[in-house]
């Protein structure tokens, strides 16, 4: 049941409904790379995230062995989710309402997940959680919530995109003080961001000094 060996890139966006949205790599490119790509790795990725405990994720392994043809049909229901939040929030990001048939879709999501929420108690007072249950879509509850809570939530303007100009296309909640990243993250796209930048000015000096030359 291992995930990718990328997964780690995956878990860092801020907020689990954007974690999900990142489980496509190069999502805003013309040839988008799937990682969800068995509904193994859709448990492995919730188990590795802390959706799914590992008894939970065995149980669910086993259950999908013995109903490939319904595991395979929540996979599908998962990808049809992650799209749509991929979609909503990458539009809000740019200023852009979202596609009605995309809210529909997290809204059809959130309708399946809610009988299912439950508040306990905490040491600190009160928290969400989930009923016990192990239906093969139980991985996609919490995630439809999340979206649904960042949607209608005061710092919404707090969804970015990655600006890489080779479609990385993931999205991230933006910490910093001035809502002023751009990359997810720095080392990675930033860099090459800032390095083609540079070699654009060592270009354009050069090509001017043989004009004044």
């Amino acid at each position: 049941m291992a995930y990718s060996e990328t997964a780690a890139l995956q878990l860092k966006a801020g907020q689990l409904c954007l974690d999900f949205a990142n489980t496509a790599e190069w999502h805003a490119s013309d040839h988008p790379e799937e990682s969800l790509t068995s509904y193994a790795a859709l448990l492995a990725w919730a188990q590795g995230i802390g959706l799914l405990s590992e008894r939970a994720a065995v149980h669910l392994s086993r259950a999908a062995a013995r109903d490939s043809k319904a595991a395979a049909a929540v996979l599908g229901e998962a990808i049809a989710l992650r799209e749509a939040i991929y979609r909503i929030f990458a539009s809000r990001a740019h200023g852009r309402a979202p596609l009605p048939a995309d809210l529909a879709t997290l809204n059809a999501a959130l309708a399946r997940a809610l009988p299912h929420a439950r508040v306990v108690a905490t040491a600190g007072g009160y928290a969400w959680d989930w009923a016990e249950d192990r239906a093969l879509d139980a991985m996609l509850r919490p995630i439809a919530r999340s979206a649904a809570e960042r949607l209608t939530s005061a710092d919404l303007d707090r969804v970015g995109q990655c600006a890489d100009d080779r479609g990385c296309g993931w999205l991230f909640w933006d910490t910093s003080k001035n809502h002023t990243r751009r990359w997810c993250y720095m080392r990675d796209c930033g860099n090459r961001a800032k390095a083609r930048r540079y070699y654009a000015r060592v270009r354009e000096r050069d090509a001017g000094q043989e004009t004044a030359s």
